[in-house]
C-alpha cells in the first residue's frame, strides 16, 4: 500500500496532470486554458531558443557518454589487474560519481575553470599556456560540462569492473595459446563478453545525460551562458516554467524530452541484438 501511495500520488497523478497542461496555457497563478497543439507548434516553429537547447543537449550527450563509458572502462580495466588496495581505489574513484551532481561541485568546478581558476594557473605556471576563460567563453563553456560529466565515472566503471570479474580467464588463456595479442582478446573476449553490461550502461547514461540540469544551472548562473551555449534543455524547461511562468510550455517540454529518451532507448535496445552476446551464447 505505501508504494502504491507514493506511485499514484508522487508520479502518475503529476504525470497525467502535466500531459493535460501541456496543451494549455498555465501562468501558475491562473486558471489554465486549453489551447490545443500551440505550445508543441511554437515549440518547433517559432522558439530559436527551444531549438538552441536541443541542439546544446545533443553535443552534450553525444560527446559526454562516449568519453564517460571509454575512460570508466579503461580504469576498470587497470583495476582489474589486481592491485592492492582495490577497494580503497574504487571508493576513490566512486565519490565524483556521488559529489559531481551536487551544488557544491559545480560552483567549485566554476571556480576551477575560471579565469583565474586552478586549470588556467596549472596551464600557465607549468605549460606556458595562456588558457581562456572556460565557463565565460561561448566556445568552451559546454567543454567543461562535459568535462564534469567524464569525472563523474565512478558508477560506471565500478559496473564494467564486476562485469570484467565474470569473464573466464581461460578464455584469455586459450586465445593467448593461439597467438592472440592483448588488443586482438580486448575485441574479441572482453568487449563481447562486456556487450551487456555496455548496453546498460549506455541506455542509463544517455538517460542521466538528457536529464542533466545541476551543472549548467550553477555553472552559467541559472541563465545557459554565455549565449546560450550551456542551455540544456532541462534548465530551459526550467526557466520555462518557474521564471517566465509558462507552466503549459514547460509541460509541452517535459513530454518531449520523455519522448525522445525512449525513442533514444528503443533504438538501443532494438540495435543491441546487432551487437550485444551473452553468457549462453545467445543474442
Amino acid at each position: 500500500m505505501p508504494w502504491f501511495i507514493g506511485f499514484f500520488v508522487l508520479t502518475l497523478i503529476p504525470m497525467i496532470s502535466s500531459l493535460y497542461l501541456s496543451f494549455t496555457d498555465f501562468d501558475l497563478l491562473t486558471p489554465s486554458k486549453w489551447v490545443g497543439l500551440a505550445n508543441y507548434d511554437t515549440m518547433f516553429n517559432h522558439d530559436p531558443r527551444y531549438i538552441k537547447s536541443l541542439q546544446v543537449t545533443f553535443t552534450y550527450v553525444f560527446s559526454s557518454v562516449p568519453l564517460k563509458l571509454a575512460f570508466a572502462l579503461l580504469v576498470a580495466i587497470l583495476m582489474n589487474k589486481g592491485m592492492r588496495g582495490l577497494g580503497l581505489y574504487r571508493t576513490i574513484y566512486y565519490i565524483p560519481t556521488l559529489l559531481g551532481g551536487s551544488v557544491a561541485i559545480s560552483v567549485l568546478w566554476r571556480k576551477m575553470f575560471g579565469g583565474g581558476g586552478v586549470v588556467n594557473s596549472f596551464l600557465l605556471d607549468y605549460f606556458g599556456i595562456q588558457a581562456p576563460d572556460w565557463v565565460s567563453n561561448p566556445k568552451y563553456a559546454l567543454s567543461s560540462l562535459v568535462a564534469l560529466s567524464v569525472w563523474q565515472f565512478g558508477s560506471s566503471m565500478i559496473i564494467f569492473l564486476a562485469g570484467l570479474k565474470q569473464i573466464p580467464q581461460d578464455y584469455y588463456e586459450a586465445s593467448q595459446i593461439d597467438g592472440a595479442g592483448k588488443f586482438k582478446q580486448f575485441m574479441s573476449i572482453t568487449i563481447p563478453m562486456l556487450s551487456p553490461i555496455i548496453l546498460f550502461n549506455l541506455i542509463m547514461q544517455i538517460i542521466s545525460s538528457f536529464q542533466a540540469f545541476t551543472p549548467a544551472f550553477i555553472v552559467s548562473g541559472g541563465k545557459g551562458g554565455p549565449l546560450d551555449s550551456t542551455m540544456f534543455y532541462t534548465l530551459y524547461l526550467y526557466l520555462k516554467g518557474f521564471s517566465f511562468f509558462e507552466m503549459g510550455y514547460a509541460s509541452a517540454m517535459a513530454w518531449v524530452l520523455l519522448v525522445i529518451i525512449g525513442i533514444f532507448t528503443a533504438v538501443i535496445f532494438a540495435s543491441s541484438k546487432h551487437w550485444v552476446t551473452y553468457g549462453d551464447g545467445g543474442e
